[in-house]
Formats: structure tokens, sequence, C-alpha cells
């Protein structure tokens, strides 16, 4: 399904991480993939109230925390810089689809980076 919401689909995902050579390109789009498909859900599934959208947030999250591995093998981490970025993107979401009350530590309560 393709993302509706305008603002969404003129963000420019992850930019930080993608103008930093430290973090390669080929994991941070595995990030971005992350972050569209949790706005694919939230357009599909219409969660009611910021507790249905941190079950969502948080699963993303979770995919997330799985992708530390890949930094890892390819020389980079999530570290200060990208826990940053990645969790101002999480909050732009929730905004995004009018959750501007979302707690951004919430969002992302199931990271291990």
């Amino acid at each position: 399904m393709p993302i509706s919401n305008q603002q969404v689909t003129a963000y420019p995902f992850l930019r930080a991480m993608y103008e930093d050579d430290y973090y390669p390109d080929h994991v941070v789009d595995r990030g971005r993939e992350i972050l569209l498909r949790l706005c694919e859900r939230i357009e599909t599934e219409h969660p009611a109230d910021l507790a249905a959208l941190y079950v969502l947030t948080q699963a993303a999250t979770d995919e997330f925390n799985d992708l530390e591995g890949e930094f890892d093998a390819a020389g980079s981490e999530i570290e200060t810089v990208a826990r940053e970025e990645i969790a101002e993107n999480f909050w732009f979401v929730a905004s995004a689809y009018g959750f501007v009350d979302a707690d951004v530590e919430e969002l992302i309560a199931t990271r291990d980076w």
C-alpha cells in the first residue's frame, strides 16, 4: 500500500545518517524501510490512541534492534548520532499522523541501542 501522508512522502528519513560516511547506506536503507513500513502500518491499522501507536512503534524499534548486527558487520554501530536521528524520525512519524503528544522515549521504549 503506498503511503498517502504527504508529510511522510516528502520527509528525508535518516538524512543525518545518509550524510555521514560512518553509516553504510545499504544498512541505513534498511532503517528507512523500517520507518516506511511503520507508516504503512499506521495508515492501515489507524491506531486509536497513544497506547496503540506505541505497540506499532515499539515493534519497529525491535526491527532496529535487529539491525545492530548489520551495522557492526559493516564497521559501524548505532551510537549517539544515530540514536538521536532514529528517535527524531520516530517522533516525526508520530506527529505526522497526529500524535503530537507522543513521548519519544515511549515510542522507542524497547530499544537496546
